[in-house]
């Protein structure tokens, strides 16, 4: 049960935190990245000095030199970057972060916080008649869910057992309000746009959904596991 979870400033700090060091691994991959196109620039700019010394000698020589450099001024690169992108010391670096990416350690975390959110709001409007809550989409579309939620921590608000599957803006509207006005919790959905859409988008309810928690635990109404 998400009772038991963690408050959500703790989870914002996390996710700020693996924000950072994506960014700082980002960078020095772009870093690495330079270092060995300035390594590859390297044998082309001595192979170019040779050039121009063999210059000096004569203009027989100069026409002779490019003829025999230049494929080996081209050979030099392209051998070379096979070598680094597979066995080469100075890629290793750069597979690293690949093989060890924190963002993949991160998603169980947040499929965790969806899930715990999910199953305890299942919890909470399990007793009420047309709530079958499975997901963050379609199981809130005709705002019976929302009332239903609502309704739980405010059972004096309206009368529930009135309400009708058939006039989901009327539901949209007498959830939000209430919610606003009982519990302090900013109206994030607007009724019109959940009407028109076919089902409300999942992460636009996750997010009220969220908020309305946050909105109970400061009022008291929702306990939460205290770190010791």
């Amino acid at each position: 049960m998400l009772d038991d979870a963690a408050d959500f400033d703790q989870r914002r700090m996390i996710r700020a935190a693996l924000r950072d060091l994506l960014k700082k691994k980002r960078d020095k991959r772009e870093q690495e990245r330079g270092a060995r196109q300035q390594d590859l620039r390297q044998p082309g700019l001595g192979k170019g000095a040779k050039t121009g010394s063999a210059v000096s000698t004569g203009r027989a020589s100069m026409n002779q030199q490019p003829s025999t450099n230049k494929p080996t001024g081209q050979s030099s690169p392209s051998a070379s970057a096979p070598f680094n992108r597979t066995g080469g010391s100075k890629t290793s670096p750069a597979a690293a972060p690949v093989q060890t990416c924190p963002a993949a350690a991160a998603v169980p975390n947040a499929k965790n916080v969806k899930q715990m959110l999910l199953d305890w709001c299942r919890a909470k409007t399990e007793p009420y008649e047309g709530v079958k809550i499975q997901n963050f989409s379609s199981s809130w579309k005709d705002g019976i869910a929302f009332c239903a939620l609502v309704h739980r921590f405010f059972p004096d608000a309206f009368e529930y057992s009135i309400l009708n599957p058939n006039k989901p803006r009327e539901n949209f509207q007498l959830a939000f309000d209430t919610a606003e006005r009982l519990a302090g919790c900013p109206p994030l959905l607007d009724p019109d746009d959940l009407v028109r859409m076919k089902e409300p988008d999942w992460k636009c309810v996750y997010t009220y959904i969220q908020e309305f928690y946050r909105c109970l635990v400061e009022k008291g109404l929702v306990k939460t596991k205290k770190k010791p």
